[in-house]
């Protein structure tokens, strides 16, 4: 069997080559394509954000999801793994606008509740799901509201939707 060669990283896992373009896709070899996030750069959680914001305000969400990844599979090698569900759900509101601004409407909604499902827990301040900011300064009650107002209107209006002018704020001001 005559198998097809395969892209591979520098320690040998299969990783496509090909460029992307600034919602993930894949582009042909040789297009002009967005420059990807290095994988398994370990930041602060300060720096995750940080950078994970910039890229949302940029309307590369796709981006800011590998980013908020990276965050998320870090949390137990940085002494953090009570925060894991909360990065995880943070990558998962980045997927889903990914997909949103993509036109997969149905995908989109379901990771956005996913996501707020997984971040509210980290809530503060009083009532059922807390009010003020959580862990890092993260707007977890903001967050998860914005995350189920766009999954609402994703099941009501479909999509695609502009990618930068959805980003939501991780952080208050």
């Amino acid at each position: 069997m005559d198998e097809a060669r395969r892209d591979r990283d520098t320690e040998g896992r299969a990783r496509s080559a090909r460029p992307r373009d600034g919602l993930g896709r894949p582009l042909p070899y040789g297009a002009p394509g967005v420059r990807r996030q290095p994988e398994g750069v370990e930041r602060t959680p300060g720096g995750s954000l940080r950078e994970a914001q910039r890229l949302l305000d940029a309307g590369l969400p796709f981006h800011a999801h590998e980013v908020l990844e990276d965050a998320w599979k870090g949390c137990a090698g940085a002494g953090r793994p009570e925060e894991r569900e909360l990065w995880r759900g943070l990558a998962q509101l980045a997927v889903g606008l990914t997909h949103a601004a993509r036109g997969n409407a149905v995908g989109g909604a379901r990771l956005l509740l996913r996501g707020a499902d997984r971040i509210t827990p980290y809530g503060t301040g009083p009532g059922p799901h807390g009010t003020g900011p959580g862990p890092y300064g993260i707007e977890v009650s903001a967050l998860a509201a914005w995350a189920r107002g766009l999954a609402e209107r994703l099941d009501r209006d479909g999509g695609p939707v502009d990618p930068a002018a959805e980003a939501p704020r991780l952080r208050g001001r």
